[in-house]
């Protein structure tokens, strides 16, 4: 699975980790990304989307319609 959150576009980051005598290595931060099923009144489904953390808080401030049209107009299909 792709950690990349489909409604926001977070994706991981990269950095180091730094030891205490300063020795640093490569790490990555990954985003908080679940997948997770809604009801698509418009579709008369149900769609899987694959969100972060704040995307979710996002589609219940702003409902799945509007969540899906979105995504679509990023171009990842739903």
């Amino acid at each position: 699975m792709s950690r990349r959150c489909d409604l926001t576009g977070r994706e991981p980051g990269f950095g180091k980790n730094v030891s205490h005598s300063h020795r640093r290595t490569s790490r990555r931060f990954d985003p908080n990304v679940q997948q997770k099923r809604y009801w698509y009144p418009a579709g008369g489904r149900w769609v899987r989307l694959r969100l972060s953390a704040k995307g979710i808080k996002t589609v219940d401030r702003i409902g799945v319609d509007a969540a899906v049209d979105r995504i679509r107009a990023n171009g990842v299909r739903v």
